[in-house]
């Protein structure tokens, strides 16, 4: 670490990463409550909002899945398997490349993912503050 880096770091800016990260961590937690209350771990719901949070489509490759878990692929696999059985996605062979498979929303993971999105949204209104205070103290 260069010495200089750390003569920047003020005790206003461990203060603000220090309640970021308490108000992170708050919301993550909140999501996994949320989940469990749903009766899906956080990870299917994180994978359900991926597939409907795909720009510009409403599915999502086991590759593009993986990469937004920031998983290997192997265990997204076996995560779209558990869903797969749970009812809240189904596998499509692509019409467009026959090696590629397409995840999508069963209508019980629709369900799931919009119950789960507007307890989100308002959890996230309550960390607007918090966003805006990091932005502010940390350059």
């Amino acid at each position: 670490m260069n010495p200089d880096t750390r003569c920047d770091v003020t005790k206003q800016n461990f203060e603000a990463m220090s309640e970021f990260r308490y108000e992170l961590r708050r919301y993550l937690r909140f999501s996994e409550v949320a989940a469990r209350a749903e009766g899906i771990t956080l990870l299917q719901y994180l994978l359900l909002l991926h597939i409907k949070g795909f720009r510009d489509r409403d599915w999502a490759t086991i590759g593009e899945l993986a990469e937004r878990l920031q998983a290997a692929p192997n265990g997204v696999v076996a995560l779209v398997s558990r869903c797969e059985a749970a009812g809240l996605v189904t596998r499509l062979q692509s019409d467009a490349d026959h090696r590629q498979v397409e995840v999508h929303l069963a209508a019980r993971g629709e369900r799931c993912l919009m119950h789960l999105a507007a307890l989100h949204k308002i959890e996230l209104k309550s960390l607007g503050s918090v966003f805006k205070i990091a932005k502010l103290s940390i350059p």
